[in-house]
């Protein structure tokens, strides 16, 4: 390292925040070994080691602290930690810039730009062992993974969790939500200083006092378990690893790589929408070939009902999942151009406690009521897609000893979707050990993690795509599997049916900037009567309803509502019928975490551009160049907007429906009433 380049390291360590200097001040101060930059210079990363021979990294953006000195390592249940005692052993370097097409997504083409540096370290000690630390720099992010080789003193690793830090350099605002509680991932955000965050979920999301955006996740979730993350002290939080009945957090045979730990870095909230690109980018291709199979589609189905107590899961005399309803629920999609129907109940098991059991769950039978052989040729005359459904209430030892008999069903009778759940407390999952007995784990500990990677792999087998509920986290596998079309993980629809607490209406502006930077969310939208159970109110506008199919991004999207009530409200409805699923481009125009989230998306293989706009429980306005549709083209734009005393406390149904003739170099201008939202189809206009 260069005399000047050791000086303008010495100016920037000088210049740090009070409590990144108190972190240094735990252990002796670290140099910089290697660095990158990113493409563009906008990042710089800086691999680092202490007089203890601690291995650390930092980041800059244009030359400002982002991430403070952070320690890297791991403390295993069988051996020492590997975290002291490290001496630089080389490293490499290489860049990359590619673009690869998505088979769906918010985006058609994707580009891959980053630098990449691999650092080595070997043990000074008596055990020699040795670790890679390998960084991908973007310019609006970064990705590092650990590789550990093979080696004589470690070729199996107990991990009993990791030492990864992330020290947020300046003072913010966080949101997140609570992390290794009873009910999973499902929690609302929580916005305060980063100092008094918890025990978080990722992603993490981040507000610098000066404005900079930070998201923290992971990418290629693996056979490993799912990282939390856990403030230590000040603004330093350490990666923690889901538990496992075991033991170890992890178990792998050496050589491996742990998943990609992910920091997006932009410089405000449409920006770090966008660089969640990185998280596809960090996964490998796809493995699964030809997928021209997967189908993107909204669909309806039995499944509303129940949770408003109109029909039940179980058997009965209101039992939902009858041939007679299912066939109706078809003669409704055919009609109004929906592709698919989700029936949930009309397997045996839902007698009696199933929840966090499942133990009486068949998946190969159906209730006497139903018949699946005839709802499936009823749904295939009728050009419908019926979409099953595997409840396993946590049970994955009853499940797995099922799925490939109950694959191998749905692709004899033609079903080629599956929405699978998980529906048990945390800590509830059942797991058949290699003991032979039962074990209890967690939603996102190692054994859900290869329980689901099975899962999806096997489905594609038959050609079966997977929406899995109560899931394990997205972390980008969409890419390299993408017959994973959706998932959970997060509080949707339903909440609103039940009561106490509603979703708040600033949820999906939270959503937007912290769940959705992971990837596809089944948030089952559209419900028009803005009722829940009991005829409570959901906390929304009826335009909101609609501008949520453009905000909250799925491949698959729900017309959660009943018919009867589409039918009462044939006008809005329409957008619903009207709006795509799958798109070419995605532009955040406009947006401030939990606050507003404007979006443009133009329709897959179509010249048509949708946009929603959702706020929060005050009034808010944007105002958008409309610079993304096609210049010197004319479109008529159909308007869906809060009519101008709307108010989900007081008047949620006020909405004007209007159309305008625009182009690209105008701009729309519009209020979002408290809790409310927009939602616009642009069409062309025939010359």
């Amino acid at each position: 390292m260069t005399l000047a380049r050791l000086f303008a390291f010495a100016l920037i360590f000088l210049a740090a925040p009070v409590a990144a200097q108190t972190v240094q001040q735990a252990a002796p101060s670290a140099q910089a070994v290697a660095s990158v930059d990113s493409p563009s210079h906008v990042l710089h990363v800086e691999v680092t080691l202490n007089p203890e021979g601690r291995v650390g990294y930092r980041v800059t953006r244009l030359g400002k602290p982002v991430i403070d000195d952070s320690r890297l390592g791991f403390l295993f249940t069988d051996a020492p930690e590997m975290l002291r005692n490290f001496a630089f052993a080389g490293l490499s370097t290489a860049t990359s810039d590619s673009s690869w097409d998505e088979p769906w997504g918010e985006y058609r083409t994707i580009r891959n730009h980053y630098n990449e540096l691999t650092v080595t370290f070997a043990e000074t000690s008596a055990l020699k062992r040795r670790m890679s630390i390998e960084f991908r720099v973007y310019d609006d992010g970064i990705g590092f993974r650990y590789d550990i080789p093979r080696q004589p003193n470690l070729t199996q690793a107990n991990i009993a969790d990791e030492l990864t830090e992330f020290a947020i350099a300046e003072p913010g605002t966080a949101w997140w939500d609570d992390a290794q509680e009873w009910n999973r991932e499902e929690y609302l955000y929580r916005r305060t200083p980063v100092e008094e965050v918890g025990f978080a979920q990722t992603p993490l999301t981040i507000r610098t006092a000066s404005g900079l955006h930070l998201s923290i996740h992971e990418a290629a979730l693996v056979d490993y378990s799912g990282m939390d993350l856990r403030r230590v002290q000040g603004r330093v939080f350490k990666a923690n690893l889901m538990p496992s009945s075991t033991g170890p957090k992890v178990t792998r045979d050496a050589p491996f790589t742990t998943p990609w730990r992910v920091i997006m870095i932009a410089p405000d909230a449409p920006a770090l929408y966008k660089s969640a690109q990185i998280i596809l980018n960090l996964n490998e291709p796809n493995k699964l070939g030809d997928v021209s199979w997967v189908k993107p589609m909204k669909y309806v189905g039995i499944w509303w009902a129940m949770h408003l107590d109109q029909a039940t899961w179980n058997s009965g005399p209101k039992h939902g999942a009858t041939t007679a309803n299912a066939e109706r629920y078809i003669d409704f999609a055919a009609a109004n151009g929906f592709k698919g129907v989700l029936v949930e109940g009309w397997n045996k098991g839902w007698d009696g406690p199933w929840f966090g059991n499942g133990s009486d769950f068949s998946f190969t039978q159906w209730y006497p009521d139903f018949d699946l052989p005839a709802v499936a040729a009823y749904a295939k005359a009728k050009g419908i897609a019926l979409i099953g459904h595997h409840e396993t209430a946590g049970n994955i030892a009853n499940y797995e000893k099922q799925m490939g008999p109950a694959f191998d069903l749905y692709q004899r009778l033609g079903i080629h979707n599956v929405k699978t759940g998980y529906v048990a407390d945390a800590g509830g999952i059942q797991a058949l050990g290699p003991d032979g007995k039962i074990h209890f784990e967690w939603h996102q500990g190692q054994v859900m993690v290869r329980h689901h990677l099975k899962v999806i792999t096997e489905a594609a087998k038959r050609h079966i795509t997977v929406d899995a509920h109560e899931p394990v986290k997205d972390t980008g596998l969409r890419r390299t599997y993408p017959n994973w079309v959706s998932r959970e993980g997060e509080r949707g629809m339903e909440y609103n049916a039940w009561g106490v607490p509603k979703n708040p209406p600033e949820h999906e502006a939270n959503l937007v900037f912290t769940r959705m930077l992971s990837g596809p969310m089944d948030f089952t939208p559209g419900v028009l009567s803005l009722m829940g159970k009991g005829n409570t109110p959901i906390l929304s506008t009826l335009a909101k309803q609609l501008a949520l199919y453009v905000v909250i991004y799925s491949p698959i999207q729900m017309a959660a509502d009943l018919p009867e009530n589409y039918a009462a409200n044939p006008a809005a409805f329409q957008f619903i019928k009207d709006v795509a699923v799958d798109w070419d481009d995605s532009r955040m125009l406009a947006g401030e975490v939990g606050d507003l989230a404007v979006f443009a998306r133009k329709a897959r293989g179509s010249p048509e551009w949708f946009l929603g706009a959702v706020g929060d429980e005050q009034e808010r306005r944007f105002d958008v160049s409309l610079g993304f549709l096609q210049p010197g083209r004319r479109y008529e734009a159909q308007i869906y907007r809060d009519g101008d005393d709307a108010d989900y406390r007081t008047n949620p149904r006020s909405i004007v429906i209007e159309k305008r003739i625009v182009t690209s170099t105008d701009r729309l201008a519009e209020r979002i009433a408290p809790g409310g939202g927009t939602a616009v189809r642009f069409v062309p206009i025939a010359r």
